[in-house]
């Protein structure tokens, strides 16, 4: 028996006047007649980091049970509909980051798990998320993608012994080399969409800017002749929801940003709510087209000035985490962490609903959520509030609770998930083992 069928390859993308879409995975993708997991469509894992600064209330985040029959506490609360998919990790603790310097090595240090040189040039480790796009994402397009939603914080994200930089990135592709955090959504939707070998060619595609699927448009009719009624609906999908962020962007640039007051912040920049959102969007359009497998996303900046009217805070963020223990500054500020597992709930649920192959894209990621702080206002770094979001493409059990023991370094678990997402390595930062549980 001979099967001819054709099949379009997983970087199949659509071109046009300069400019290219990806795909997400279609049927079309599969030889006829060949399993998934015997071809290059084989689920692969996504990995995520989302990094939330100074910390967490930590009696409305740690379960008081441990093991899969455990209630969630208030900030993870929102993540309730997907508790399959939930590992809580508690214990744990990442003694490199501590410091008398505090915000300005806290971000830096915490994929890194290695404490930076006393010096203005930084020297700190390969954080984690570069470890995984060296094994994982040299074939997509983008090997690691690095975003936020703030340009920098209060000044004393910066310090006389170590500068800035640690301060504002949790990506070091080299002990010497941090990434900078993208945070303006024109130029994120730009490094995934448009084409251009220098950010100068980037700006100037942006600035004069076109429908993405228009430019496309004689291939995209082309390709659908070719695809089943599965295929066309998923295709279809997937290029309104990129036409929908594309219509976002062109009307946050025209918006009138001038009743905000938002120092050396660009014009196009939305308000912070529309913001997190769509920078999340775009992010599981990158997972979805397979432009990248890996994704860092610091949700604010360490001292991070952004205030939260939207849920009824005015005060910025850093100076409400100093809150002394002062119950009106705890609720606020626990309502705060709360809100924004409830957007990253949200997103999980995208993920969720969007196939690949045959599970979801929440089922082949791995994202870690957490921060590098645990109580705020005493700056410590014990216990720190870690979280897993996902099955590593059924590498992780999920649904539970994981004590382990006092004081056991971060390292641990950023090198248990590197291991389960199949990169071959045996340490990481001051790792000494891994969880053999999750």
């Amino acid at each position: 028996m001979f099967i001819t069928k054709k099949y379009l390859s997983r970087r199949k993308v659509l071109r046009g006047l300069g400019t290219s879409v990806a795909l997400p995975f279609l049927d079309a993708m599969v030889p006829a007649a060949t399993a998934i997991a015997q071809t290059a469509a084989a689920p692969k894992p996504l990995m995520g980091y989302f990094y939330l600064p100074h910390g967490a209330i930590m009696s409305d985040w740690t379960p008081d049970a441990a093991g899969s029959d455990f209630e969630l506490k208030p900030i993870l609360k929102p993540f309730e509909a997907y508790r399959d998919y939930l590992t809580i990790v508690s214990g744990l603790d990442n003694k490199p980051a501590q410091s008398s310097a505090v915000h300005a090595i806290t971000p830096g240090t915490w994929l890194t798990c290695a404490a930076p040189r006393r010096s203005h040039a930084p020297s700190v480790g390969i954080s984690a998320d570069q470890i995984a796009a060296n094994y994982i994402g040299q074939d997509t397009p983008l090997p690691s993608i690095e975003v936020a939603t703030e340009e920098k914080g209060g000044a004393s994200a910066c310090d006389g012994t170590y500068g800035c930089t640690i301060g504002t990135t949790i990506s070091f592709s080299s002990a010497t080399t941090p990434l900078p955090m993208e945070y303006n959504p024109k130029k994120f939707l730009t490094k995934l969409f448009g084409e251009g070998d220098t950010e100068e060619e980037r700006s100037m595609i942006a600035n004069d800017y076109k429908s993405l699927l228009d430019m496309v448009a004689d291939e995209t009719n082309a390709l659908k002749k070719s695809l089943g009624a599965s295929d066309k609906a998923m295709l279809d999908n997937y290029l309104t929801s990129v036409r929908e962020i594309e219509h976002r962007v062109e009307k946050l640039e025209n918006q009138d940003m001038s009743q905000y007051e938002m120092p050396e912040m660009p014009v196009g920049i939305p308000n912070f709510d529309e913001h997190i959102e769509l920078m999340l969007d775009m992010i599981t359009l990158a997972y979805q087209a397979g432009m990248t497998r890996v994704v860092s996303f610091m949700l604010a900046a360490e001292v991070s000035q952004q205030a939260y009217p939207h849920i009824g805070i005015p005060d910025a963020f850093h100076p409400l985490s100093h809150h002394n223990n002062n119950s009106v500054s705890l609720q606020k500020l626990s309502q705060l962490q709360t809100w924004h597992s409830d957007v990253l709930a949200k997103f999980v649920g995208k993920l969720k609903d969007i196939p690949d192959g045959e599970n979801s894209l929440l089922d082949n990621a791995i994202l870690t959520y957490g921060s590098n702080m645990s109580n705020s206002n005493a700056h410590n770094n014990f216990p720190l509030p870690m979280a897993v979001i996902g099955k590593g493409a059924g590498s992780i059990k999920g649904n539970q609770h994981l004590k382990v023991a006092d004081h056991t370094p971060i390292a641990n678990l950023h090198l248990t998930l590197l291991q389960r997402a199949g990169i071959p390595i045996e340490s990481h930062g001051d790792s000494n083992g891994t969880f053999a549980e999750v």
